[in-house]
């Protein structure tokens, strides 16, 4: 069960060519929003907007399209989108909430409504959890070293970041891409990754990534009957453009190698730190 409890799995991309024009891969983020927007399922999403510095992620929460708009993209640092969550409520009284987060937010999202400690009538308000493929993140001072001292590329200059084909790559607004090997990122990554044993977000209504579908396409699982509702209904309205999934090495057969392969390397991380006291008796919940 490494690629946790889903309903349906399909490759697929937004039919909006303006939010495909800025996307990351297919634009599911923000497509599926958007439509929940629209629709009334939500009232507003938190998301990792644009920030004051170049590349550096800040929560907020989306009410319109054109806010969603601004926040497409991958950042390959920590966006702490949960810290929003109170405030959206109380703040902008919303009571149908979306939120994306990385598969380690997505657990905060289900803790917070199993226990909301200090979050009263909170965590009822969630009503649409996405969440997105996440090997490991970056300490912002991190991607400024890969993207500046490695890549040799402004941060301001940078159009699109990616990870893929084993490599870390910058894409810059006039036409050039640098690109650094994967091993090479490694010992920027924030510690707290390699304890985590889910790469999928096993615990949202419908997570996303670009591994195991061709560029410009995401992989969409579609995990809980919340997200099996909205998505049938987008997908019905015309948001998505579908296809079935490649079962082979560049398919679902990748995801699921990525997949075991986080919670093995991350595995041994949790049994080295049981040996002298640390996280003692935790045990890997999606085998």
């Amino acid at each position: 069960m490494v690629l946790g409890n889903y309903k349906t799995c399909v490759a697929a991309r937004s039919t909006d060519k303006e939010i495909l024009k800025g996307a990351q891969d297919g634009g599911i983020v923000t497509q599926l929003f958007a439509y929940a927007l629209e629709e009334g399922i939500i009232d507003g999403a938190i998301v990792a907007g644009p920030s004051d510095e170049p590349w550096k992620p800040e929560p907020i929460v989306a009410t319109t399209k054109a806010e969603l708009l601004a926040a497409r993209g991958t950042k390959y640092n920590l966006s702490p989108n949960m810290s929003l969550l109170k405030e959206a409520t109380r703040s902008y009284g919303l009571d149908r909430i979306g939120i994306v987060g990385t598969p380690c937010q997505m657990q905060a999202v289900r803790k917070a409504q199993l226990y909301p400690i200090g979050m009263r009538d909170v965590p009822d308000k969630v009503a649409l959890a996405i969440g997105i493929f996440c090997m490991e993140n970056f300490p912002y001072q991190s991607i400024e070293a890969l993207v500046e001292d490695h890549c040799n590329v402004k941060m301001e200059s940078v159009t699109k970041m990616d990870i893929g084909k084993g490599k870390f790559w910058a894409y810059t607004e006039r036409g050039a891409v640098a690109q650094i090997p994967l091993k090479v990122t490694h010992k920027y990554e924030q510690p707290g990754c390699h304890v985590c044993l889910d790469y999928v977000s096993n615990l949202a209504d419908v997570s996303t990534g670009s591994v195991g579908t061709p560029d410009g396409w995401s992989t969409v699982f579609v995990r809980t009957k919340i997200g099996d509702d909205v998505w049938s209904k987008a997908s019905a309205a015309g948001c998505f453009e579908t296809k079935e999934i490649e079962s082979g090495k560049t398919g679902l057969e990748l995801v699921t190698k990525l997949a075991t392969d986080k919670i093995t390397k991350n595995q041994k991380t949790l049994e080295g730190r049981a040996t002298f006291g640390v996280g003692k008796g935790l045990r890997n919940p999606y085998l």
